[in-house]
């Protein structure tokens, strides 16, 4: 059995504008499902640019990336979108969340997106999640009734509702105070252990960094720990 959830294989990329320049420079590494990793380095390092091609958002670049033994490389946008959307969750610095809908539309939307499953399993399963997140008593209010926590951990109800085997995080815990970055480091971690869902993490919180399962590096573009 292949434990192998991402496999990052020389990646290189270059910025072209104003001026070429290489922002990331022959990174390679392996992600084992259910791990819990953190991207770390100073601003301008490549970090959330990394992270954007792990995505497969950010085409424009050189090098192998596999996700969950498939090679994404040259294949069609619209097959990356659906892939995206079935296989990652995403969890951002800014919640994204629609203002006017309740927190369980919001977390319905991508499931309704992919299709797969009835309006009615899908709510079922948007109601579990926000459960899981301590949140059922916010599902029928307004996303903009929130406080910022319950916002973000809305997010991340609606990074889960299509069961993705990677969640990740650009700074998600970037604008949180003390004790709701705890909380929402306490769900990263648990559904990595528990549901064995694998973490990548952009973050600039060295705490955060280090209770993670492992630390990553970057450095002018290079892996360097």
């Amino acid at each position: 059995m292949n434990d192998i959830a991402l496999k990052a294989n020389n990646i290189t990329k270059y910025f072209h504008t104003p001026q070429k320049f290489q922002v990331l420079k022959e990174i390679s590494f392996d992600v084992k499902k259910g791990e819990f990793v953190s991207l770390v380095g100073k601003s301008g390092s490549g970090k959330s640019t990394l992270l954007y091609v792990l995505s497969t958002m950010d085409t424009d670049f050189e090098g192998g990336l596999e996700i969950e033994s498939q090679d994404l490389i040259g294949q069609h946008q619209n097959r990356l979108a659906a892939f995206r959307n079935k296989h990652i969750g995403f969890v951002f610095q800014f919640h994204y969340l629609l203002p006017d809908f309740t927190a369980l539309d919001n977390v319905m939307l991508p499931a309704l997106k992919l299709g797969e499953k009835s309006k009615q399993e899908i709510e079922a399963n948007a109601y579990k999640n926000l459960e899981l997140l301590g949140l059922p008593e916010q599902a029928l209010k307004p996303a903009n009734k929130l406080s910022g926590g319950q916002q973000q951990r809305v997010a991340i109800a609606r990074a889960l509702i299509n069961e993705p085997s990677i969640i990740m995080g650009d700074e998600p815990t970037g604008n949180l105070d003390s004790k709701n970055t705890e909380i929402v480091f306490d769900i990263f971690k648990q559904l990595a252990e528990e549901r064995g869902q694998t973490i990548i993490a952009v973050t600039h919180d060295d705490e955060f960094a280090a209770k993670s399962d492992r630390i990553l590096e970057l450095s002018d573009g290079e892996l360097v720990g």
